[in-house]
């Protein structure tokens, strides 16, 4: 099965690198710079959780291409219909793959989702988790739509957020079990064995991406809130902060200690 990979980040990259370590055909990589435009941002964003998949592709002898238009340049999909793929796969990835694209895909385009769709559709979803005080999260491998984490479920693995969870470690969580579901259910979709299970639209949630400018701490909330706030924000991202005398402080991590009373 000829596959085509899109990512940008440390999560799909290791997804990436799974694929090729399960000795699957991967014909080409598509990737996208570590500062690009977005529509949600008026100027140029970064892109935090950023890896070059440039080494990957040199190494084995894989095209890669940076997306720097929209996705339907006739550049792009004339580069796909030379790679006559079979399946796309879409894991870090930030823009929504258009119909123009997936019909060259005879078996589809899917992504991975870090969360248990249909919850937490959108932007940010293990943040949103950890700020929302979740104690379970995971991923969802599912077919591309028109909409946006929309499309029918192939696979989830489900993982728990402990008290000593940070976003780091919930990222390293998420990427593990994505790379074990990826072992497990690609087989079944180049044999036309996986399934395809419509998500129940009337229990979706929806997140909007977050900016660091989000990170203002909110003073008023409960100590459990804003230790969660802020553990869902530290490195690799910006950190939560406050403002003390005009400065910006950023708080990197914290702890609540009940000290009583003697």
């Amino acid at each position: 099965m000829r596959i085509v990979f899109f990512g940008c980040t440390e999560f799909g990259f290791r997804c990436c690198e799974t694929l090729i370590e399960m000795g699957e055909e991967v014909v080409g990589i598509f990737s996208i710079p570590q500062h690009f435009r977005i529509s949600y941002s008026p100027t140029p964003v970064r892109n935090v959780t950023f890896r070059s998949f440039e080494a990957l592709a040199t190494e084995h002898a894989i095209p890669l291409v940076n997306v720097e238009t929209r996705m339907t340049h006739d550049s792009y999909l004339e580069t796909l219909r030379s790679w006559k793929p079979d399946f796309g796969l879409a894991i870090g990835w930030y823009y929504l793959v258009p119909k123009a694209v997936r019909d060259l895909f005879p078996k589809g385009v899917a992504g991975i989702h870090a969360s248990l769709l249909p919850k937490y559709r959108g932007g940010a979803p293990l943040v949103w988790a950890l700020i929302n005080g979740e104690e379970k999260t995971g991923v969802t491998l599912f077919y591309f739509d028109d909409g946006v984490d929309t499309g029918d479920v192939i696979a989830q693995r489900d993982f728990p957020i402990l008290e000593t969870d940070t976003i780091s470690t919930l990222y390293d969580k998420a990427a593990n079990a994505s790379s074990k579901l990826l072992r497990e259910i690609v087989p079944m979709i180049r044999s036309g064995l996986a399934n395809r299970i419509p998500q129940a639209h009337e229990q979706a949630s929806t997140y909007p991406q977050r900016k660091p400018k989000d990170g203002l701490i909110d003073w008023t909330k409960s100590p459990k809130e804003i230790r969660n706030f802020i553990r869902a924000q530290t490195k690799p991202y910006p950190g939560a902060f406050t403002i003390i005398n005009g400065k910006k402080i950023t708080i990197w991590d914290a702890d609540i200690n009940d000290l009583g009373s003697d």
